[in-house]
């Protein structure tokens, strides 16, 4: 799918910043600026390098100013804010056209010259190569000169306006750091110059740091006779320099659409997500192995996101070795029952505090056999699973055991361990002590799933399937909420049980079913009459007194509204798959379906292009929120692609 965007999409500075592009380099670096070229985030930059995947992550090269001169009169093509906004560069005057395909590319336009932009990463690589093609149409020489806006700090500081930058031999160093250049254009290097009021909009939406500052120390020019065309490139680089910008471009252009080729996906905006998926897989070094990105740019890997999204990202997209190197990773490090959470950095240990990080690393071992037969890894990881279910059962960290009515019962204290997980301070917003629905219903799937693979591995135990009947029993008379013909959120004896959230919706969604068809059809009802969007889910009923309209402003103000309403994508996923479910996967129903995610493209042209967020405000959801690429949003969604055209290829 390609993106274009014109004049219309950048009428004023704050319209050219709504919008940004990202592309990665499989490290957990990335590059991603505004579709005017500017920084309207600390964490936005050129090219943000990562010396250790995936999470050592360092600020190097902000973004680029860029300068037109024709007979010594002066052109800016830079757009950026400043804190004396009568300082702002607008250069976005002379932007023409963006687009993204593979690639973020500008077409600028000063009187009759064209220069036309591109950007890429080199895949595997800390590499950024920005290619100008000029087309000088006049009959006089033109000059381009571009001078790169430097950091060289860890992602998310500030820079120090003493820290010392230095350039010889095609090497910039500074902080510890070596940055490697080759051009085409001639070098010009000076005294180390500080520019220290940017501004970052969206942080100050936010509540955070909205300051930043650049460094500069050297800037880079050519020169285009009249009628002539030049292509002019650069190439910076934490590694050595051995590939030529036409070998990046058909690298990655062959890799992504071998990718879309592999998932099988036809739909256009499905092919969209297939690569959208591609860029939360990155190396872990601390593992050799695979892991995925929770969200950029602002998450790192974390258990239950991941193992939410490689469903999505590796199984419905056929990359089942990724799959398996994920999961390994995560094996390798299950204790006491409990996936980790967070991995480990510099010698920490993991954290351990997620309930469902488990439950729904079994379930996805079950959705890599469906697609991918492979029994053999069924047995590598029976062990494993075989822990999880011993450990839930009788008892693990985080108040996480088995009660006597079969249900798992979780947290309590300051613990916060469902995916609604906010703390602030000694504050919990949605403090899920007890027994939360969508546990359960991963639960109840788990020890259906495990009574299924003993009988494929030849186990004679079946423990399991008898325990999955008192679960189903259970969760029957103890969830059901009579009076709102939906699912409780929690069973706890507090006032929040009844609360109506997006929760329950998993509880259809699933493959097996702890409902009858009448009541899986009503929950699906009730999920889409208070909690539907076509961007997500909301969190928590428009009708409840604790719903929050409204996500921004400060971190308490955030962290209050998180799970209080918040529009979520990611559950937006289960939503559908629950419709198609209780509707038979009936192709009237898998219609309808594609009639709704049409919504998605144009979602997809907002905030981070070709991607979906991972939260928009509660009562109408109209900008994207918090991490503007969320891993789950685009995988849960890029299943019901997979699920609608499965549908039709079988009906």
């Amino acid at each position: 799918m390609k993106f274009i965007y014109g004049k219309n999409d950048w009428k004023t500075l704050d319209r050219g910043q709504e919008n940004c592009y990202l592309i990665t380099n499989g490290l957990g670096g990335y590059s991603s600026l505004t579709t005017i070229g500017s920084n309207s985030r600390n964490d936005h930059a050129l090219l943000m390098a990562c010396t250790i995947a995936p999470n050592h992550r360092y600020h190097l090269i902000t973004r680029m100013d860029e300068v037109v001169e024709l007979d010594k009169e002066k052109f800016s093509l830079s757009s950026q804010e400043y804190v004396n906004h009568a300082k702002n560069q607008l250069g976005f005057q002379y932007l023409n056209q963006f687009t993204f395909e593979y690639y973020p590319v500008w077409v600028y336009q000063v009187e009759g010259i064209e220069i036309k932009k591109t950007v890429l990463m080199s895949y595997g690589e800390n590499t950024i190569g920005i290619r100008y093609v000029i087309h000088n149409n006049m009959d006089k020489e033109v000059k381009l000169t571009i001078t790169p806006q430097l950091q060289f700090i860890p992602k998310g500081d500030t820079l120090n306006p003493n820290q010392i930058f230095e350039i010889n031999d095609n090497v910039i160093s500074s902080n510890g750091i070596r940055l490697n250049y080759t051009t085409n254009g001639t070098i010009a290097s000076y005294p180390t110059e500080y520019t220290k009021d940017l501004y970052y909009g969206y942080d100050a939406r936010d509540g955070r740091e909205a300051i930043g500052v650049t460094a500069s120390n050297h800037n880079i020019s050519v020169t285009v006779a009249a009628y002539d065309e030049l292509v002019f490139d650069v190439i910076y680089s934490t590694d050595p320099i051995v590939t030529a910008i036409d070998s990046i471009i058909e690298n990655e252009t062959k890799r992504l659409e071998g990718l879309v080729t592999q998932s099988g996906i036809k739909n256009e905006v499905g092919k969209q997500l297939v690569k959208s998926a591609d860029q939360f897989l990155v190396d872990r070094d601390s593992t050799k192995g695979k892991t995925l990105m929770a969200g950029y740019p602002f998450f790192a890997d974390w258990g239950r996101d991941t193992m939410i999204s490689m469903v999505g990202c590796c199984i419905s997209t056929k990359r089942y070795e990724e799959a398996k190197s994920i999961f390994r990773t995560f094996m390798q490090y299950c204790k006491k029952g409990l996936m980790p959470n967070m991995f480990p950095e510099g010698g920490n240990d993991p954290l351990y505090n997620t309930v469902d990080a488990s439950l729904l690393f079994i379930g996805a071992v079950y959705e890599y056999y469906l697609e991918s037969n492979d029994i053999a890894f069924v047995e590598e990881a029976y062990a494993i699973m075989e822990d999880i279910i011993k450990w839930y059962k009788q008892g693990t960290d985080y108040h996480i055991k088995m009660d006597t009515d079969g249900l798992i019962m979780a947290g309590s204290g300051l613990e916060q361990v469902t995916w609604m997980d906010v703390r602030f301070e000694d504050i919990l917003p949605t403090p899920r002590h007890g027994k939360p629905v969508e546990i359960n219903a991963y639960w109840y799937n788990d020890l259906k799933i495990m009574g299924l693979f003993a009988r494929l591995l030849g186990r004679e135990d079946n423990q399991y399937e008898e325990l999955a009947d008192l679960v189903s029993v259970s969760f029957s008379e103890k969830f059901w909420n009579e009076s709102e013909n939906c699912l409780k959120d929690l069973v706890s004896g507090e006032e929040a049980d009844n609360q109506i959230r997006c929760n329950q919706i998993w509880a259809v969604s699933q493959p097996f079913s702890l409902l009858d068809k009448d009541k899986e059809k009503m929950v699906v009802s009730k999920v889409y009459e208070t909690l539907y969007t076509p961007y997500g889910l909301r969190s928590l009923s428009k009708n409840d007194k604790a719903f929050k309209a409204i996500y921004g402003g400060s971190h308490f103000n955030r962290d209050m509204a998180y799970h209080q309403g918040t529009v979520w994508a990611f559950p937006l996923g289960a939503y559908y798959l629950a419709y198609l479910k209780v509707n038979d996967e009936s192709l009237e129903a898998a219609k309808r379906v594609k009639e709704q995610l049409e919504a998605l493209e144009a979602c997809m042209r907002e905030g981070c292009i070709g991607q979906i967020a991972e939260i928009y405000d509660g009562e109408n959801p109209t900008i994207s929120q918090g991490c503007f690429a969320q891993a789950w949003s685009v995988s849960e969604l890029l299943r019901v692609f997979a699920k609608i055209e499965k549908v039709e290829k079988n009906l």
